[in-house]
């Protein structure tokens, strides 16, 4: 439900920005779209009319693979909403593999994957049907879209053949959710109330009050009191004996070595 959520919220906006890639890209189903493809349009809104191309070889023969993101390989008149054009190298050969106008997409946590149907039909395989592509977007971030490339052509089956392709974006990547505690939630607040407290006081002090110099400084009476009350504080916690105390141990000093008074013995003699 979350997700549903979620996939609204971004149509809403991206579809604002770009919402010409909801009317290129047409779903198959009808015209009306659900909030979740509408979404996932929006996404690749990046991607709009970009071309990618990608090369085969097939034993003597080159193909080369042409793909436009909701937009049409062959831009003149004779478009027939071509969105993935296959070309033979150095022949007039040409075979649309997939057209904007029959699109349906999916998506996951870190991929989408776009299929543009209703392309040529095949000559005899395939029960003749009309080809299909499909094209795996992986997240990839630091990238808006590398690596284009053909992975493999499904024509064994007797129906549902398809051309599978894939790339690297970041537009299938998930978005990056915020990752701040409650703890640092606070101190960028209380930063940003100290900036905001200096600032003010500073071009109060400034230029209404008219101070120079350190006082500039807002309240700076009342901090040189505090940092005074601070001092005062540690220098009675840490203090390690009272400084007026007496010292344990007294040295032996000059009036200790005085000479002892002379006893007198005169009462022992004989009378």
């Amino acid at each position: 439900m979350a997700s549903v959520v979620w996939y609204v919220c971004l149509a809403g906006l991206l579809v604002a920005v770009s919402g010409q890639i909801v009317d290129d890209c047409v779903l198959v189903g009808g015209e009306k779209k659900s909030d979740v493809d509408v979404a996932i349009l929006a996404k690749l809104a990046p991607l709009k009319n970009k071309r990618f191309e990608a090369k085969v070889e097939e034993g003597s023969d080159t193909y080369v693979y042409t793909f436009v993101v909701c937009g049409r390989v062959i831009t003149n008149n004779t478009s027939t909403n071509e969105g993935l054009l296959q070309t033979k190298v150095n022949s007039k050969d040409s075979s649309v593999i997939g057209r904007i106008n029959e699109t349906h997409v999916i998506s996951g946590s870190d991929w989408i994957l776009l299929s543009y149907r209703g392309g040529d039909k095949y000559d005899s395989h395939c029960g003749s049907e009309p080809r299909t592509a499909m094209i795996m977007i992986s997240c990839t971030k630091n990238t808006l879209a590398d690596g284009f490339m053909v992975i493999k052509e499904e024509r064994s089956k007797s129906t549902e053949c398809f051309y599978l392709f894939e790339m690297d974006s970041s537009v299938a990547c998930p978005p990056e959710e915020s990752h701040l505690s409650a703890g640092s939630i606070l101190l960028i607040v209380f930063a940003v109330l100290v900036a905001l407290y200096l600032i003010g006081g500073f071009v109060y002090q400034r230029f209404v009050v008219g101070a120079k110099g350190m006082e500039q400084f807002p309240n700076i009476t009342f901090w040189q009191e505090f940092g005074n009350l601070v001092a005062d504080g540690c220098d009675f916690v840490c203090r390690s004996r009272p400084r007026s105390a007496d010292t344990a141990y007294r040295g032996v000093g000059d009036d200790q070595l005085a000479e002892e008074p002379e006893e007198r013995d005169d009462h022992l003699l004989p009378m």
